[in-house]
């Protein structure tokens, strides 16, 4: 999915607003010249392709309260070819009156149907439509959701009273602008909007442009019109409404950054709006393009979805508040992070999405995987300290756990329905993506990558391409072998395995034979054909130079000038796995401290991956674990105690729990005592950001010290409900909760009620649901439909108890599906079932998944099939793990 100006809400406010910046709609690039032409057959589309849009004029009235809204859109269109009738998208609409008024003036009434199924209106003219230029003319209107989809509405607590007030915010991708209002709803048929809205005259309205002017109405309403888009696609139009406040800055390329959020946020929203006007001007100087709207607007929505974070809109993105403001009281080190990181990506959306968009969602790596890819780019390059690199390494491994399963699917997809569309958005598409970016960036050079990024950005603006465009733009600027190993890696599924067996040393040479295979996490996968990649290989002996090789056959050899410890994937830019023999292992294990952080936690993650899928026994990856020393550099530290934690979940025997346990307290907790309980001031946030990590896992394995500690603090709250506040607050309550009592819960909920703040009330929620006791479990389920937490905290609170309860709670959601339904936007409800079962090693569950599986329509059962395909590769892996994990921890106590 950003001088302070406070915006009140109020119509003076307003009207300072709109002319402040009503002299900035001049300023705005016209759509691209030519006249429009029908969509092109190679391009999929819901819609006949006889005609296409070329400007909105939409105004809405929307009734907050009574969750309806009324609107009228006038469309130009152009007729291509003969027809008795047009088709647009419209989901939920009702249309009461529609006529299509040709460019001599002729009227036209219009009778309009519905194919709810297809999502589309025909406004029929009961005779034949001549080629030609129309304005198509619709009254109609809709309902206001309560889940993030379409124009949706959020409740929240008012800052100065307590009593919960309502905004209104809209979520359009993938498939939902048809929700609130008739349109060609497919990227394609970009247009120009021209949107206006008449709303109560103390609330605040935004959208993609700054207000162009706004007019004083009967009744105690206004009507605010916005300047004019660009070219762009219907799924990037935003409209919002509430009690808002905007502070501002301008950004060193001129244009107006601003954050909106709830009246009274202050000073909370100052850490992202400085942060955009950072990020702002560096991604113009980045892909040659300035951006060409007048003002960037990041949108603060409270509440929350287990399924997206922000949307880019152009001009205007929206992100919920626990990602966008920074408050004291509640914002964790990794939250600070996220707030820059999160408004980065969709900051880099604004170039690759919203000015230049893929053509059909078979491309949606193209905006996500690049936008990933950009915002730890920019994020690097302004926070050095955080070593932000190593997330990269995260990213990879998570995109590669579903890649190694049968479920997989390419990079570049075959989207063809609503549903696929909307489940699209998964690890593969943004961490596969970005990752084969990062290769093939440090295979042709950072300077020629970018060379081919401004000649794309500056060949397609406000224009839609496909991912074979991107790689001509790489070519022509020198970009050698880009479209041989980008096709391969973004239209062949699954996870390259590189075997590497290395010689010993002779006369100074040391020789690598090199052969490809494919990982897999399904040992009954393994064997047969595999595809071969083209795999690009950045090869370092010891502190030396390292040497690029492009692996395009099965087999392979290389030598090296060097006796030292050899690693293949230096930098760990390679989206591959790199299985080494005992020999070449063992000497990266020996020279492991030598070697850069990046490179230790790319290998050591690379090996536990191998072991736990049983290509080398866990001491592969183990021994690489537990050569990182308890000193290390913090960002790394915080991310192997995260791996140790993770190893301790494995295990299901108490003597083998307890004695990982003690072996990871011994390590690790001299650094926490080192930290100590409670933030320095000034202190790195890297440390901040250990302690939180270090705390969470003792608490996790059941270090006494720290549980006590955090059962002490959440106490405190009886007498003073602030006396947790701060950057840990999350972090206390998570282990209080995880270890608590009855009377502890109690405590946690009453606290819920008399939050503030919606993330406050959200964080109290969701951790009502991190009891490993069962009963309290159970409770934590039905205060989840019980009506009292809103829908969001509700659903949130029931995705965590199944974390640790997962067959249980996979029962009650199926006990109570009508209730379960209403709390999840239904493009979700797949992805939330699949999220439940992650964590089951239950061979009961698979007879009750497929059950599952088989009620849902084939383009909606991807997630939960995905969950199916884990819980069996878990059921194949977990006992053989679990022995050598026990066997290992007993011998190296």
């Amino acid at each position: 999915m950003r001088s302070s100006l406070r915006n009140l809400a109020t119509a003076g406010a307003v009207i300072a607003f709109a002319v402040s910046t009503s002299v900035f709609a001049a300023t705005v690039p016209a759509a691209a010249s030519g006249a429009p032409v029908p969509l092109a057959e190679t391009v999929p589309s819901d819609l006949p392709r006889n005609a296409r849009p070329t400007h909105y004029r939409i105004e809405v009235t929307p009734d907050a309260q009574k969750l309806t809204f009324s609107g009228t859109v006038s469309i130009d269109v152009t007729v291509f070819t003969a027809s008795d009738a047009l088709t647009l998208h419209g989901n939920g609409l009702t249309v009461s009156d529609a006529k299509l008024v040709a460019e001599k003036g002729t009227v036209t009434a219009l009778q309009t149907s519905v194919d709810e199924k297809a999502q589309t209106l025909r406004f029929a003219a009961g005779k034949a439509i001549a080629p030609g230029k129309y304005r198509l003319e619709v009254t109609y209107a809709g309902k206001i959701g309560t889940q993030p989809s379409g124009l949706f509405a959020l409740d929240y607590p008012d800052r100065r009273t307590g009593k919960d007030v309502r905004g209104l915010f809209t979520q359009f991708e993938a498939p939902d602008a048809r929700r609130f209002v008739p349109s060609f709803d497919e990227p394609s048929y970009k247009a120009t909007f021209d949107l206006s809205a008449i709303v109560p005259a103390d609330r605040m309205a935004v959208s993609n442009m700054p207000v162009k002017g706004q007019e004083v109405l009967p009744g105690g309403l206004k009507r605010v019109t916005f300047a004019t888009t660009p070219k762009m696609s219907s799924y990037l139009l935003f409209f919002g409404m509430g009690d808002f406040e905007r502070t501002t800055t301008k950004a060193a390329d001129g244009v107006e950054v601003g954050i909106v959020s709830p009246t009274g946020s202050g000073a909370k929203a100052d850490y992202a709006r400085d942060g955009l006007a950072q990020i702002l001007p560096w991604f113009d100087d980045y892909f040659g393009v300035k951006f060409p709207l007048p003002k960037l607007d990041n949108i603060a929505a409270p509440g929350s979805s287990q399924f997206f974070g922000a949307m880019e809109n152009w001009g205007a993105i929206m992100s919920f508040e626990r990602i966008l403001l920074l408050d004291p009281a509640t914002t964790s080190p990794s939250g600070k992070q996220s707030i820059y990181s999160v408004q980065a990506h969709e900051t880099a959306h604004q170039w690759f999405g919203d000015l230049v968009t893929m053509a059909w969602w078979d491309d949606i790596w193209l905006n996500e995987g690049f936008a990933s890819w950009m915002a730890d780019k920019v994020t690097d390059h302004f926070n050095p300290e955080w070593n932000w690199k190593l997330n990269g390494i995260d990213g990879r491994e998570g995109a590669m756990a579903l890649d190694a399963l049968p479920t997989t699917h390419p990079v570049v997809q075959k989207v063809r329905t609503v549903s696929e569309m909307e489940q699209a958005f998964d690890s593969i598409t943004y961490q596969k993506g970005q990752a084969v970016i990062s290769m093939l960036e440090d295979y042709v050079s950072a300077d020629t990558w970018r060379a081919g990024m401004q000649t794309y950005m500056r060949s397609h603006a406000y224009s839609n391409t496909a991912s074979r465009d991107l790689w001509a733009a790489m070519e022509s600027v020198g970009g050698k072998d880009v479209d041989l190993i980008a096709e391969a890696f973004t239209h062949t599924p699954g996870v390259p395995l590189l075997r590497v067996n290395v010689s010993a040393c002779a006369d100074g040479k040391t020789r690598l034979d090199l052969t490809q295979d494919a990982f897999s996490l399904d040992p009954s996968a393994r064997g047969g054909e595999k595809p071969i990649w083209p795999m690009p290989l950045l090869i370092r002996a010891g502190s030396g130079e390292p040497m690029r090789h492009l692996m395009t056959s099965k087999t392979d050899s290389v030598t090296v000038n060097s006796c030292d410890a050899v690693l293949v994937n230096a930098g760990q830019l390679g989206y591959y796995r790199t299985l080494y023999n005992a020999k070449a292992l063992d000497a990266l294990v020996s020279s492991f401290g030598s070697l850069a952080p990046i490179d230790q936690y790319g290998l050591l993650r690379d090996n536990l991956s191998l072991s736990l899928a049983g290509y080398q026994n866990m001491l592969g990856g183990l021994r690489l674990l537990s050569a990182v020393p308890g000193t290390t550099d913090a960002t790394l530290a915080g991310k192997v105690v995260g791996q140790w934690e993770g190893v301790y979940g494995l295990l299901d025997d108490a003597k083998a729990k307890d004695r990982i346990a003690a072996r990871i307290s011994k390590t690790w907790a001299p650094r926490l005592d080192k930290l100590g309980f409670d933030p320095v001031a000034g202190e790195p946030l890297t440390d901040t950001k250990l302690r939180a990590q270090l705390i969470d896992t003792l608490g996790s394995i059941g270090d006494k010290r720290v549980v006590a500690e955090a059962r002490r603090r959440l106490q405190g709250l009886a007498a003073d409900p602030k006396s947790l506040d701060g950057p840990l607050k999350g972090t206390w309550l998570s282990v209080a909760a995880t270890n608590a009592t009855r009377a502890d819960w109690d405590l946690l909920r009453g606290q819920a009620g008399k939050a503030t703040s919606f993330v406050e009330r959200q964080l109290y929620y969701t951790n009502l649901g991190m009891a490993r006791d069962e009963a309290i479990a159970k409770d934590a389920l039905e205060l989840a439909v019980s009506g009292t937490p809103d829908a969001t905290s509700a659903s949130q609170i029931i995705t965590t108890v199944g974390r640790a309860h997962p067959e249980m709670t996979f029962d009650f959601v199926r006990a109570h599906q009508a209730a379960i339904d209403g709390l999840i936007e239904h493009s979700g409800r797949a992805r939330f079932f699949a999220r439940i079962v992650a964590s089951s090693t239950n061979p009961e569950m698979v007879g009750k998944i497929e059950a599952y599986a088989a009620t849902l329509p084939a383009d909606e059962a991807k997630p939960v099939v995905q969950a199916l395909t884990g819980l069996k590769e878990r059921l194949a892996n977990r006992p053989r793990q679990r022995v050598e994990i026990a066997a290992w921890v007993k011998r190296a106590r």
